[in-house]
């Protein structure tokens, strides 16, 4: 199991909007919905677009380049279930937010 990373605190989240951050060479969008931190691999894999600059409703981001739209919770794409992105455990400790980075055989 892999180790949880602090990325940044919470109050640089924005409820309804996105975030990039890196852990390593790897690009996670964070997004703060209801008070809760939700973790997605940032690229899309049609195109390779940053989901955390797409638009974000009831749960769902959409690709700003295809509209490609995925799951914030779990990172299935929402228009073909058979198709996910990485979906990465978040835990916010005081006011950092962890994120721990998924083996690509554990994903959820």
């Amino acid at each position: 199991m892999s180790d949880f990373h602090s990325v940044c605190k919470i109050q640089e989240l924005q409820e309804g909007q996105g975030k990039t951050i890196a852990i390593g060479h790897k690009l996670i969008a964070l997004f703060l919905i209801d008070g809760t931190v939700n973790a997605i691999d940032d690229t899309c894999p049609h195109m390779g677009a940053s989901l955390s600059g797409g638009y974000l409703e009831n749960g769902i981001v959409t690709c700003p380049w295809h509209a490609w739209r995925f799951r914030v919770t779990d990172g299935t794409w929402a228009d073909n279930p058979r198709i996910k992105i990485g979906c990465h455990q978040v835990r916010v400790v005081g006011d950092d937010v962890q994120v721990q980075i998924a083996s690509p055989e554990k994903r959820t």
